[in-house]
């Protein structure tokens, strides 16, 4: 990590200054009466987002959140590989790691085919296939992931704190009439002691409901979750247990033969332990909550389902009985089909978002309910900044809607087939319906990548390339998240991933891998001669006057030869930029194959070794663009599609 760049400072680097703009601070209990970005809801959408604008000391976040205080006790704990690539860039992965269960291997069990009314272990798996990810799968109460955030958003510039006991009443969109910029009126209304019933208004530019299933921001849209149900009903409960099952502290799917199915979630702590448990069918007119079922029933259930082994609950931590179903939302923001057309004034841009739970559901089988929630607001808050801080247009907020919807409706997709599959008895003679134990297995590994969350891809837009120059690297597909791999730094031999650069910090990176053709270095210096100087050049275009050179494209070169073979004072001027007050330069801008650790990044990538690429990567890490080395104006006119010129 850098600090010092705008003089030496002592303490944590991780605590920023507090803004000299007294009104921006937001660590009050009192909410203003006009901010730029007004948050619903402090789950894991929400707070992901909170965290991210809290990066931008110019933009005015608050978020609210109708529960008294911070969330104790989760009930999302799954946390995929994705999801611990973007923790990476808020800076608290490891926090993570340390603190979680890492979920290495998953094991399945069946009926026994000596005795079928007892199980037997069938087969295990490796549940994430090498190389898939740096980062582990990994299994942590959602409230530390909460912790985390708040951390970061209580030690930045703003100093952002939840305002906790508001809840949403009504919201009301006139852009025509308010002329000052904060078309978006919302109504709160106190919950906490004393304060019950008091009123507040907040005027925003943006609003973005974060506030679950049964979000009010949803609803004074006029928005539903259209779905359906599946009927089912699946109980889950964190208990601490004694047991002779030998699999307690591996992730395992047991399939009886009479008794229907539970899904065995080992917890941080090394004793916790959480259970999911099928439950009877409902009849298409019944709902959960009339079955009235207590823990009793799912503890018994879920010893029924392990016979012939013991299973001893000494302690409850947590439980829950759901239904399944799977429901999503037409948009996730305010505009109507027919203002999207705008055939006479263009369309309408938007100012209010849903995420999360709030415009799509599922069931938490797969593991992805918390993981897609913050991958949307991810999505969502470099774009919002892009546009607060003027380096975008408005319209770059219609691609939230467009790109969140599709990963969210193949989701639901997998979701109903992998809940279904959970749900359906074992196939015997009774049930000749039922599904195979194998089958149940070989889907499992086949959809491993989308469980790990490394399988969502943007489809081409405004944002992604046609893909026509895929070929430049084909382990960087076009609108997949940028895959990392080993590198070491020039300046100091640090050895590295290369995608750790990418911090949440709302800037795009640009990574320049060299070729080794007659003059290896020729194309990467023309390329830093024309970002340095040309007319057209997306560095002086875009960046803001009196703002450092990697304020919005952060430019990072990667050759293949040996750290010890090339030398830094032979690297462009480009690479080695002034910064800061003091004009400090930045040394870590340049790297080179891990060929001593033999993970050479150009192979593991599939990068052009003769004539290198240039891999565009979004601020919320997806592939954006492939493009040859030299090919400056395609460069530059990718970035005046998304940025605004500056100069």
């Amino acid at each position: 990590m850098q600090f010092h760049l705008n003089g030496f400072r002592t303490g944590d680097p991780d605590i920023a200054d507090p803004t000299r703009d007294e009104a921006a601070l937001a660590d009050s209990d009192r909410l203003p009466e006009e901010v730029d970005v007004l948050i619903v809801g402090c789950g894991p959408a929400g707070l992901t987002l909170a965290a991210q604008l809290a990066a931008f000391p110019d933009i005015r976040t608050r978020i609210v959140d109708q529960k008294p205080g911070p969330l104790q006790l989760g009930q999302a704990d799954g946390i995929a590989c994705r999801t611990m690539e973007m923790f990476n860039a808020f800076g608290f992965a490891e926090k993570v790691a340390r603190e979680a269960y890492w979920v290495n291997e998953t094991t399945f069990w069946k009926p026994d085919p000596a005795g079928p009314e007892k199980i037997a272990r069938s087969g295990r798996v490796q549940d994430v296939e090498d190389g898939l990810s740096e980062f582990p799968h990994v299994i942590l109460n959602q409230a530390r992931v909460h912790d985390f955030y708040l951390e970061i958003m209580k030690n930045a510039p703003n100093r952002l704190e939840p305002n906790y006991s508001r809840r949403v009443t009504a919201l009301e969109i006139d852009v025509a009439a308010r002329e000052d910029g904060h078309p978006v009126t919302v109504h709160l209304e106190r919950t906490g002691p004393d304060r019950e019933c008091e009123g507040e208004i907040v005027h925003a530019k943006y609003v973005v409901g974060c506030d679950g299933a049964r979000s009010m921001v949803r609803k004074c849209l006029g928005r539903d979750l259209k779905g359906e149900a599946a009927n089912q009903a699946w109980g889950v409960m964190d208990v601490l247990a004694v047991t002779d099952f030998p699999d307690i502290r591996y992730k395992a799917l047991v399939q009886s033969a009479a008794e229907g199915s539970i899904l065995i979630i080992p917890r941080e702590g090394g004793y916790l332990v959480r259970i999911y448990v099928e439950l009877d069918k409902l009849r298409p007119d019944e709902r959960v909550a009339g079955r009235n079922i207590g823990v009793d029933h799912l503890i018994q259930a879920a010893r029924r389902i392990l016979h012939p082994f013991t299973f001893d609950v000494k302690e409850v931590a947590w439980w829950s009985v759901y239904e399944i179903g799977q429901r999503l939302c037409d948009r996730f923001d305010d505009v109507t089909e027919a203002e999207l057309e705008g055939e006479e004034t263009g369309p309408r841009l938007p100012h209010v978002f849903i995420a999360g739970d709030a415009c799509h559901t599922h069931s938490p089988k797969a593991g992805q309910g918390m993981n897609v929630s913050m991958q949307d607001t991810f999505n969502l808050g470099w774009k919002l900044a892009h546009v607060l801080t003027g380096l975008s247009g408005p319209e770059l907020l219609h691609s939230y809607s467009a790109e969140r919807q599709d990963i969210a409706r193949n989701l639901i997709d997998f979701d109903r087939d992998w809940a279904r599959m959970l749900s359906a008895p074992v196939k015997s003679a009774e049930t000749p319906d039922g599904v195979e134990p194998e089958e149940v297995r070989k889907y499992f590994l086949r959809h491993g990548r989308y469980t790990a969350g490394t399988a969502s891809r943007y489809r081409s837009s405004v944002l992604t390339g046609t893909g026509t120059h895929q070929h430049l690297a084909t382990g960087c597909p076009l609108g997949m998240r940028f895959h990392s791999a080993p590198v070491v730094r020039l300046a100091d031999a640090r050895r590295m991933h290369l995608g750790h650069t990418i911090t949440a910090d709302g800037r795009w990176r640009v990574f320049a891998f060299a070729g080794n053709s007659m003059s290896p270095h020729a194309a990467l210096a023309d390329l830093c001669e024309f970002l340095q100087t040309a007319p057209g050049s997306p560095i002086l275009r875009h960046t803001p006057p009196g703002r450092d050179v990697d304020a919005v494209i952060d430019v990072r070169a990667i050759f293949q030869q040996s750290h010890r073979d090339i030398g830094i004072e032979k690297m462009p001027a480009f690479l080695l930029p002034e910064k800061g007050r003091h004009g400090l330069m930045d040394y870590e801008k340049i790297f080179c194959a891990d060929q001593p650790g033999g993970a050479d990044i150009f192979d593991l990538r599939g990068i052009d070794r003769a004539n290198g690429c240039l891999v565009i990567v979004r601020p919320d890490q997806y592939v954006a663009e492939l493009l040859p080395l030299t090919a400056h104006s395609d460069l530059a006119a990718f970035f005046d599609r998304v940025l605004l010129r500056q100069t």
